[in-house]
């Protein structure tokens, strides 16, 4: 008995059909075809409406199996085969006597498969074995895949293995495999699914592709991976936890692959392979070189057809089921064993363990008196970590932090530490492979790019790992990173170990990073929430011109952001400033203010005379000619900046405003005025920073001056007088209190409410 089901997006009044090579199926006559339905809360997928028992007959003659195509009819009755030429579909007459309906699922209209899917409709998987096996119990624990979707009658790898080391071994295999599966799934069903049954193996058969990898955005990829693997790890751990032995499900392709994806597809078959946990090894069988199936092997992008997974099967190695259960027990009797072995000690209170499956490494300073260096030149501790601690390439981190300890340090690819790292008297630390940390149970990734990882621990702490030889910059402009720390609650975070340090401070709000952080190379660091943001004042800087020494000191203490209105222009004229202030800047990008000269090579605003252009002519424009370019790539950038400026005022606590240049008492006033005007009551400074003499501007309430010169002109042409610059404003600012730990930061791009 047979039903089947195809999915057809129809117009309304249209219809589906099913004719075919048998008499229950018109025999090609579509006036007698079989006509298929559906309803609103199924729709697109159409099915028949009662069960077909299609027998042998002359017609079928000694043939094993029945072809038919589906037929679309419009509203007149016109029928549209769905291919009129080429391949019929197909099914294998059902010899065998089943307990319930086949039910044939044939995809999409169309699209016609090479081999069929069809399942038995009270599903033919065993999820448990009536009685004990004679040989081995292998219990598998994966996805649709490993559950037999897209093979006929669930007739998978796993079907075929089972019938291989029932007849083999003695083996016996339990499928608790679950459709759309994925690592944190698995780990979360692994104790009530997987420990009952008291496996001997567990074959863990997961895959890149329900976790995403395919349709993520690019910046996600290497997120995804690793997230899979230390998913892995854990689940292998989990099964060593329960005196089994692990084996892994290799990797296979996916129709939706990019050569990106295949790349990672490749860097985790290979990782997975060093591993020292058996695999079944499936990618060179199935891949077509590309990440995706070989031709005729898929049913959908994402499961292999019948053909695929029989392909699965034979590139199986049965040798690694040729364990017999006394050298099993053998294994577990070694399992019950302490992992915890020494590497390392002086005979003086130094002691150095390492438990090599957990990737830890336990070091202990008893001496009262002694502090201990380990460093690369310890060539002697160095030769033991390499010979016995089997030490993951990459970062540790200190599980439990101690004043005065730096709490990771690096290792490199031979094995050895290559961080510098004091360790006190009494010190008793325990350190953990970073890698642990990115398994979906240890902590949620909001990041990683390959090298840079960032990572939810709790609601108060967030770990930043930085794998790279190179400082990370971490900082708002950096879209990806800002949105993925929006999962995490808004408030300030601190290094509590460093909370001194410059660029030490996270600030999280609603809609992600508002500081810049800093990663030293092959670090990590644990953040830890401190108070909310309204807890503390923070302070923009917004430049005022003359010129753009203001942005060129901030940029070297690395305090800069996204532009504003004055940053990249001239105004020579505070007045001007004042005006444009006051107007909203909406002139100060107006084409019937601006005229390009040729022979300065700027734009000059005639509205405001002492402003002027330098930075908005590039070398493929003809500004003599045709000005129009110009014209919209300023109204572009400068409606960006304005908005910005406004953004700042209305969510800093504090505003400095800085100004360069020469300026007089009456113009300082009237700028004041119309700043306070615009600040609605926000406090405010106005810093001058001039070489003229501090009287004045003395007695004006909200005005700073030093006398001091900043010409952009003497910077770009000498780096020591512009770090000199820098150092002088960097201590102006310090003497008001503003850092790192306190700066506001604006995105680049305003988010609309």
């Amino acid at each position: 008995m047979y039903r089947f089901q195809i999915i057809a997006y129809t117009q309304k009044g249209e219809s589906i059909g099913i004719v075919g090579s048998s008499p229950e199926l018109g025999l090609w006559d579509i006036t007698k075809c079989i006509r298929l339905r559906t309803s609103a809360d199924r729709y697109p997928l159409w099915w028949t409406d009662t069960e077909i028992k299609i027998q042998p007959s002359i017609e079928l003659g000694d043939s094993a199996k029945f072809e038919y195509k589906y037929i679309r009819f419009d509203p007149k009755g016109n029928a549209q085969w769905e291919s009129f030429l080429g391949t019929n579909r197909w099914v294998p007459l059902n010899h065998e006597q089943h307990p319930s309906t086949v039910i044939v699922d044939d995809g999409a209209f169309g699209y016609v498969q090479p081999h069929p899917f069809g399942y038995i409709e009270e599903s033919a998987v065993s999820n448990s074995l009536d009685q004990v096996p004679e040989g081995l119990k292998i219990l598998v624990i994966g996805s649709s895949v490993a559950l037999g979707h897209k093979a006929w009658l669930l007739r998978n790898w796993v079907w075929f293995l089972t019938q291989a080391l029932q007849q083999k071994y003695g083996h016996q295999i339990v499928n608790v495999s679950e459709v759309g599966a994925n690592v944190s799934r698995t780990i979360a069903r692994f104790e009530s699914v997987v420990t009952p049954e008291q496996p001997d193996i567990v074959i863990i058969a997961l895959s890149l592709g329900n976790e995403g990898l395919a349709y993520c955005p690019p910046h996600e990829r290497r997120a995804i991976q690793r997230r899979f693997e230390s998913g892995l790890q854990q689940l292998v751990k989990m099964t060593r936890d329960i005196r089994a032995i692990p084996m892994l499900g290799g990797v296979y392709p996916h129709g939706d692959y990019s050569p990106e994806h295949h790349w990672l597809l490749n860097d985790t078959h290979k990782r997975m392979l060093s591993w020292g946990i058996p695999v079944l090894d499936w990618l060179a069988a199935v891949d077509d070189g590309q990440g995706r199936w070989k031709v005729g092997i898929s049913f959908d992008p994402a499961h292999p057809n019948t053909a695929g997974h029989h392909l699965m099967y034979q590139a199986i190695n049965l040798n690694l089921f040729a364990i017999a259960k006394d050298e099993l027990d053998q294994q577990k009797q070694r399992w019950q064993q302490p992992n915890e072995v020494p590497v390392y000690s002086d005979g003086m209170g130094f002691h150095v363990w390492a438990h090599t499956t957990q990737k830890h490494l336990r070091i202990v300073n008893s001496s009262k008196l002694y502090s201990y260096t380990i460093a690369p030149y310890w060539q002697e501790l160095q030769t033991a970590l390499q010979s016995k601690a089997g030490l993951l390439p990459g970062i540790y981190v200190a599980k439990n932090t101690q004043p005065g300890i730096l709490p990771f340090f690096a290792v490199q690819e031979n094995g050895q530490i290559e961080t510098t790292v004091e360790i006190s008297p009494g010190a008793d630390l325990e350190y953990s492979a970073a890698f642990n940390l990115f398994s979906p149970n240890n902590s949620q990734l909001l990041f990683y790019d390959g090298q840079l990882g960032i990572l939810q621990k709790d609601d108060c702490h967030l770990w930043v790992v930085n794998e790279s030889n190179n400082e990370y910059n971490i900082q708002p402009m950096w879209q990806e990173v800002r949105l993925a720390l929006k999962a995490m609650p808004s408030g300030v975070y601190e290094d509590p170990l460093h909370p001194d340090v410059p660029f030490r401070t996270l600030m999280i709000g609603n809609d992600g990073l508002e500081s810049r952080v800093k990663a030293p190379p092959r670090s990590a660091i644990l953040f830890q929430h401190k108070c909310q943001l309204s807890d503390i004042s923070r302070v923009a800087i917004l430049p005022l011109g003359d010129r753009c020494a203001v942005r060129m000191m901030l940029y070297k203490m690395e305090y800069d952001g996204p532009a504003f209105p004055f940053d990249l222009t001239r105004t020579t004229k505070i007045g001007d400033v004042a005006d444009a202030i006051a107007n909203g800047f909406y002139d100060m990008w107006n084409p019937a203010f601006l005229h390009y000269s040729p022979d300065a090579g700027r734009i000059y605003h005639s509205k405001w005379t002492g402003l002027s252009f330098a930075h908005e002519v590039e070398d493929t424009d003809d500004p003599i000619n045709d000005m129009s370019v110009v014209y919209e790539r300023m109204r572009v950038r400068y409606t960006a900046r304005s908005e910005r400026f406004w953004y700042v005022l209305r969510h800093c606590d504090q505003v400095l405003f800085v100004r360069t240049g020469i300026a007089d008492r009456s113009s300082v006033i009237d700028l004041v005025n119309k700043l306070e005007k615009q600040c609605q009551g926000k406090p405010f400074q106005l810093l001058l920073l001039s070489p003229q003499s501090d009287h004045e501007f003395l007695d004006l309430p909200q005005v700073l001056h030093y006398n001091v010169e900043f010409n952009p002109d003497r910077m770009y042409d000498d780096l020591g007088h512009w770090m000199y610059c820098t150092e002088v404003m960097r201590g102006i600012l310090e003497s008001l209190g503003i850092s790192s730990k306190n700066l506001f930061w604006c995105p680049p791009k305003i988010p609309k409410r």
